[in-house]
């Protein structure tokens, strides 16, 4: 074992690694429940993505199976204990303004620029290969080393949901879905909506219409519209009210008046575990309308927002900017919105709250709130938080591999994402992202470094088989 140069391994591998990572990549693996059927019921896209790391498996002689069409597993090596690699081949919507379109791969000044490169399919690639390196040099291992494949990480886990009620639980393991060095503790995660009841309102000079911003819960929208109807006036005084403020605020936006008022701001999306780094541009949109004078309900709408969640990322305004040593402070990211005219408006919310905090007393505090506004809370789902202590074997062996292939200090992290490894009794999540480097999932131009890349496959490599033999 001592002989074996796991990165030189990985280098004699690296172009066949790299056609099975843009195979990957150009496959649009987005959620699409409405084009859903038995066998593919997240939709054709994900599936093929599945069928794609299965046919993947079959190739190079591992142990394949298709849980329920939402999961499946790649196995090799013999024993009772499992060694499990947890991965998703889901990704979210592309969004707008790629220099190069997001589901055809390109590399260019080293980096390989798609959706899905860092989150997940490009970390995916890179623990498949290093399972690869280890079954062909070291076949003799005595546990099974099982990669885990799901399909609705970026959504609500019902993927890995199914897989454990029909599969053997992995007696330890690790995510590729986040950073290096070694996280051991992960924020609990809940997605909401708040939901605004339609009131009885008197005639206004401007009535909103619509308001829509976001896709996913989970990331910041960068793109928000608004429709407005009333006096021809007041709508040319907005017109001229709104060129004036995306001036001002330096935005990127467009507005017409065409027997009705139409309003589009861009943001800047970024991963709804760190908002503050990006540009909500719902927030945005709402900080104008907040100017106008609009009817009642289009009014308690848009004042909710920049009354209690404009530009307040930890919960502050409401009480609940919880922290703690272990996973920091509570993020509150407002991922969609969504509101008609005479119908109920809703506000997406993705928080994600530390260690030692409870949800319960999170809820309550909201309900303060809410409830005198008659703004209802509907929990779509919930994640408790994870915590694997740092005197554990799992996390030991890790530490090891880490500062022997880096000869960097292996710290333990914590993060505000939601991996796989949570979905573990032993699990950690660990790497493909080396400390330092920009974090670009679920950005425009995301995109993995190949350097980078071969060298967490080699770190991946030795690390199951410290962890497996």
């Amino acid at each position: 074992m001592e002989s074996i140069n796991w990165k030189k391994e990985v280098i004699n591998r690296k172009e066949d690694m790299l056609a099975d990572l843009k195979g990957l990549l150009k496959i649009e693996s987005v959620l699409e429940e409405d084009l859903g059927n038995e066998e593919a019921p997240f939709g054709p896209g994900v599936k093929e993505a599945l069928d794609y790391m299965l046919a993947l498996g079959e190739r190079d002689g591992y142990q394949t199976k298709d849980v329920k069409h939402v999961a499946g597993h790649l196995e090799f090596g013999e024993g009772e204990d499992i060694v499990g690699v947890l991965c998703h081949v889901d990704v979210v919507p592309a969004g707008n303004d790629w220099t190069t379109p997001a589901f055809d791969p390109h590399l260019r000044d080293g980096k390989l620029f798609a959706r899905g490169a860092i989150d997940d399919k490009g970390p995916t690639i890179a623990a498949y290969w290093a399972m690869n390196i280890v079954k062909e040099l070291l076949p003799s291992v005595s546990k099974r080393v099982r990669m885990i494949i799901g399909t609705d990480e970026e959504s609500s886990w019902r993927c890995v949901d199914t897989y454990f009620k029909n599969e053997e639980m992995p007696d330890m393991g690790f995510a590729p879905d986040a950073v290096f060095p070694i996280i051991h503790a992960e924020k609990g995660i809940a997605d909401f909506e708040w939901v605004f009841p339609v009131k009885d309102t008197h005639k206004e000079r401007m009535i909103l219409q619509s308001f829509h911003s976001g896709q996913r819960l989970n990331m910041v929208p960068d793109f928000a519209s608004a429709k407005c109807e009333g006096d021809e006036a007041e709508l040319l005084d907005a017109k001229k009210a709104f060129e004036l403020f995306l001036e001002k605020k330096g935005l990127e936006g467009r507005v017409t008046l065409d027997q009705e008022l139409s309003v589009e701001v861009h943001g800047v999306s970024v991963h709804g575990s760190a908002p503050q780094e990006g540009v909500n541009a719902a927030f945005k949109l709402a900080e104008f309308l907040d100017e106008q004078a609009l009817d009642q309900n289009g009014a308690n709408y848009i004042g909710f927002i920049t009354k209690w969640l404009l530009n307040d990322f930890t919960g502050e305004r409401f009480g609940v900017a919880y922290e703690d040593k272990v996973t920091g402070s509570l993020t509150m990211n407002a991922g969609t919105f969504a509101y008609k005219a005479n119908h109920e408006g809703r506000i997406g919310i993705n928080l994600r709250y530390p260690v030692t905090c409870s949800f319960d007393d999170v809820k309550r505090t909201f309900n303060k709130v809410t409830e005198p506004l008659e703004v209802q809370m509907n929990v779509v789902d919930h994640m408790t938080p994870h915590h694997v202590p740092e005197d554990h074997e799992l996390i030991q062996k890790l530490q090891k591999v880490y500062e022997k292939q880096t000869g960097e200090q292996a710290r333990l992290l914590s993060i505000g994402g939601g991996t796989y490894a949570r979905s573990l009794k032993a699990g950690v999540a660990f790497g493909a992202l080396f400390e330092g480097k920009p974090q670009l999932a679920h950005q425009k131009d995301e995109y993995v470094d190949v350097e980078d890349l071969l060298k967490a496959t080699a770190i991946y490599a030795e690390a199951i088989y410290e962890l497996a033999k």
